[in-house]
């Protein structure tokens, strides 16, 4: 049954993904379900939660209790193995508050100047687009669009495609890169490079100029933060960084608190007729102070 789930997932989802949800499967799942798939209920499942939830964080049980429903989804409605979900309403630990780390427009200077070369087009794509780590290395030049301002990425976390705007100091930063008469299209912008080093790098950076507890990642939340900070809704935000689930990007929600005040504020209009009714008054001439 895994490799029936596995094999389905391969051409699905990314190879990163795929690798998560393979140890999910090898080393959790199946060691603790160790009997036959039919013989799974509810309450065992709930016990795995439990289980699980004593070593873990919610984030982490949770993921993993979704390769589970999924599994079991697939077996009841495209498989037929058997006939109910018994996983369908096992409820998730709740999650702690989504982190939202992001460094003011001074803090962000100081890093790139302070950046080694190599560093900087890689802290400026970041922040300037919200890309994740690895979308930046995995970027080759036949996927840039210049003349448009874009990046077409392939195929990112959750498994899709997805078009990346390139600001101002995204094309600096691209533009910075050295390019030669052996560079090829299906060559990467940062050939050689591994994840961990950029890391390790960039936290020993902000660490040197006094900026704590921020990571790499943390680069994503800050482009989010001041597109949210600058005017732009929740769905914009959610599009533009790729995310599936609407939940990701309301954890930026409280950051623009002002779009709420000006909706509520354009009730007014409608409801002006109203007024009169409420207080007893008139309706208030135009310019006129509400009374305390």
């Amino acid at each position: 049954m895994a490799k029936d789930y596995l094999a389905h997932q391969k051409p699905r989802i990314s190879s990163a993904n795929y690798e998560r949800e393979r140890g999910i499967i090898e080393d959790h799942l199946k060691p603790f379900f160790d009997g036959e798939l039919k013989a799974i209920r509810k309450a065992t499942i709930q016990r795995y939660v439990t289980h699980r939830g004593a070593d873990v964080s919610a984030a982490t049980v949770s993921k993993e209790l979704n390769v589970l429903k999924h599994l079991h989804r697939l077996a009841v409605e495209e498989w037929e193995y058997i006939p109910v979900n018994p996983a369908q309403r096992v409820k998730a630990p709740k999650a702690a508050p989504g982190r939202v780390r992001y460094l003011q427009p001074g803090d962000l200077r100081v890093l790139i100047e302070a950046a080694p070369e190599w560093l900087r087009p890689i802290i400026a794509l970041g922040v300037a687009t919200g890309m994740r780590r690895s979308e930046i290395l995995r970027l080759r030049w036949l996927d840039l669009d210049l003349n448009g301002k874009r990046a077409m990425l392939p195929q990112t976390k959750n498994g899709e495609g997805r078009i990346v705007y390139l600001n101002r100091l995204a094309l600096d930063a691209v533009l910075s890169l050295p390019v030669t008469e052996q560079t090829k299209p299906t060559d990467l912008l940062f050939p050689r490079l591994e994840p961990e080093w950029i890391s390790v790098a960039f936290t020993r950076l902000c660490r040197k100029h006094g900026i704590l507890d921020f990571r790499f990642h943390d680069l994503r939340h800050t482009a989010a933060s001041w597109l949210r900070m600058k005017g732009a809704d929740i769905h914009t935000v959610a599009q533009l960084l790729g995310h599936k689930d609407l939940r990701m990007a309301a954890r930026y929600q409280h950051l623009s608190p002002g779009f709420l005040s000006d909706a509520v504020h354009t009730l007014d209009s409608t409801f002006k007729e109203c007024h009169r009714y409420v207080t007893g008054n008139k309706l208030l001439a135009k310019g006129q102070e509400v009374s305390a």
